[in-house]
């Protein structure tokens, strides 16, 4: 049995090149302002992470949930060109998925009540 022919890409698509057209022009990480607003949500989460870790679960979920907030309504402001890793599918979904999780983050820190004996 050989190995399958190569697939050709369709002629109606144009190919395009992810590096700059300009090989003077160093390519910049990130490269979109969405990109930088992805790391820091990232970098927030990661903190939320430790903050839970440390044994104060609800401030840490909340500022995951806030992260996750505030990563809806960049998406929302932002193009789909500037959009970088918070662009998934449309602007509309990207931004409700956030939004749904982290106002379901929010919601459950505030209203899980204290455990007796418990951390």
């Amino acid at each position: 049995m050989s190995a399958p022919e190569p697939l050709e890409p369709p002629d109606s698509v144009e190919p395009v090149s992810a590096e700059p057209v300009d090989p003077e022009d160093p390519r910049r990480y990130p490269s979109t302002i969405g990109g930088a607003f992805y790391l820091l949500v990232l970098a927030v989460v990661a903190v939320a992470l430790v903050v839970v870790s440390l044994g104060d679960w609800r401030a840490g979920i909340r500022l995951m949930g806030g992260a996750l907030v505030f990563a809806a309504l960049v998406r929302l402001v932002l193009r789909r060109r500037d959009a970088g890793m918070l662009a998934v599918r449309h602007k509309v979904l990207d931004a409700l998925v956030l939004a749904l999780l982290g106002g379901a983050l929010l919601f459950l820190a505030g209203s899980i009540p204290d455990q007796p004996g418990g951390f």
